[in-house]
């Protein structure tokens, strides 16, 4: 067994959750102002009374969906991402950029308008932030089975990427190979699959938290956000 250095500690199973913490802003300003997020700079004090100036985006969050069916297997698009220049595989995804709309209902909502699909049951699988260092992006990604087919909502057109996109189905264990293969880099499937899986070996699915499951981390986030 390796030796624990002297001057760091092993900590406990229930110390083991991250804590909102928030250093004083000297300034703030926006740098610039897209459809979906916000680039900006802020000087922040820390505890010794340095200045470090930071650049980041400010993004509303977003809920993706691992969609399994009786055989285990998961509903998937390909998609053109054309920062990375890739057509990737991904679960349904979207923005949680409608006013009101609770976080089960958007995820419900993206796995119609994406696949065309609705789920009787709905679980919490993981949540994340999708890049801490320079994005303020907050990820919940939702376990949902008893799948049905499901029109799109009304009025909803694909367009842009979206409109080149393809549906596809591939199981559940295949995936989990694939991402530990290096073939498969989209973070929402990496994540969502890799949850999926040590959830369905470590207990089963009934064990994961309920679909109106608290999301601190998200809430206080925003909440720093609505001074922009």
């Amino acid at each position: 067994m390796t030796a624990v250095p002297s001057d760091q500690v092993i900590i406990s199973a229930d110390e083991l959750v991250d804590t909102a913490e928030s250093w004083p802003v000297r300034s703030a300003e926006v740098l610039a102002a897209g459809a979906v997020s916000t680039f900006v700079q802020e000087q922040v004090l820390t505890p010794d009374e340095d200045v470090l100036e930071r650049q980041f985006t400010l993004h509303p969050g977003a809920v993706g969906i691992i969609a399994l069916d009786a055989d285990e297997r998961v509903a998937l698009v390909r998609q053109y991402r054309h920062p990375v220049r890739h057509r990737l595989i991904e679960p349904p995804a979207g923005l949680l950029d409608v006013d009101g709309e609770d976080y089960r209902a958007g995820a419900a909502r993206e796995l119609a308008e994406e696949v065309g699909l609705a789920a009787d049951d709905w679980r919490v699988l993981v949540e994340e932030f999708t890049s801490p260092g320079g994005l303020s992006e907050s990820m919940r990604m939702y376990l949902a089975r008893g799948l049905s087919p499901a029109p799109a909502p009304e009025g909803f057109v694909k367009h842009g990427e979206e409109a080149h996109m393809d549906i596809v189905w591939a199981a559940l264990e295949d995936l989990v190979d694939a991402v530990l293969a290096g073939r498969l880099h989209s973070p929402t499937l990496v994540v969502g699959v890799l949850a999926a899986w040590t959830a369905k070996t470590r207990g089963g699915f009934e064990n994961l938290r309920p679909a109106d499951a608290p999301w601190p981390a998200r809430e206080q986030m925003f909440q720093r956000q609505t001074r922009y």
